[in-house]
């Protein structure tokens, strides 16, 4: 499995404003990132991106088919009205939950053309491993085992962290806006409990720099 985290930031590092807005990116970038999304057989996103954007998670400006789309959602929080859940019927897609899901709620995605998973809960203590109260650990070995290998994540801050610090990601690309959103509760690329130390950090390796005509950079990092 291949797991790619792709996300747009401002130079101050926020992917949010703190009234919620996310349109960071140029079209010249969003160009990028449906060609990336034509290349994978996954989107994994969590319930917050869900519930703050409503977002399609499709290929539209380029040529492609769409991948899976893969909700971390772990008490079924998301809503039966979506974009997602509208086209469920017709693109692929997979909700995480667990048994905090009602039944009767799992029976509406069902009926809407989601597959549900209903995966364990982490452990008290294993935080790290645990994103909206799915063990991720479980949830991307489910989904290997299904064929869906190639897996992109644009999440949130906290399901990006969970993951780095899980030691599930392989790349990580991250276009730099050249704005500055400002903001003390504005959300980060990476969220989570963070470390104590910077020397504790997550070592990464930048093997590609891309500048844009709109003066965006946009990195490429490999996990070391």
């Amino acid at each position: 499995m291949k797991v790619t985290i792709n996300g747009a930031m401002t130079v101050d590092g926020k992917i949010a404003t703190t009234s919620g807005d996310s349109k960071i990116s140029s079209k010249e970038d969003l160009l990028r990132v449906h060609k990336l999304r034509a290349s994978v057989d996954a989107i994994v996103v969590g319930i917050s991106t869900i519930l703050a954007d409503d977002p399609r998670l499709t290929v539209r400006l380029v040529k492609g088919k769409n991948p899976a789309r893969v909700i971390v959602d772990s008490k079924g929080r998301i809503p039966i009205d979506s974009q997602i859940m509208r086209t469920a019927s017709k693109i692929r897609t997979i909700v995480a939950v667990t048994d905090q899901t009602p039944e009767e709620k799992i029976y509406k995605l069902e009926e809407a053309g989601a597959q549900v998973l209903v995966m364990s809960e982490g452990k008290k203590g294993q935080s790290a491993a645990v994103s909206h109260g799915v063990n991720l650990k479980n949830l991307f070995r489910r989904l290997e085992k299904m064929g869906l290998r190639r897996i992109l994540v644009e999440g949130g801050g906290e399901l990006n962290w969970s993951l780095l610090r899980l030691g599930l990601v392989d790349d990580l690309t991250v276009t730099i806006s050249p704005k500055i959103a400002g903001g003390r509760l504005a959300t980060t690329l990476v969220e989570g409990d963070g470390f104590d130390k910077i020397s504790q950090g997550i070592r990464l390796v930048l093997w590609r720099l891309e500048q844009k005509n709109t003066d965006e950079l946009v990195l490429h990092y490999k996990l070391s």
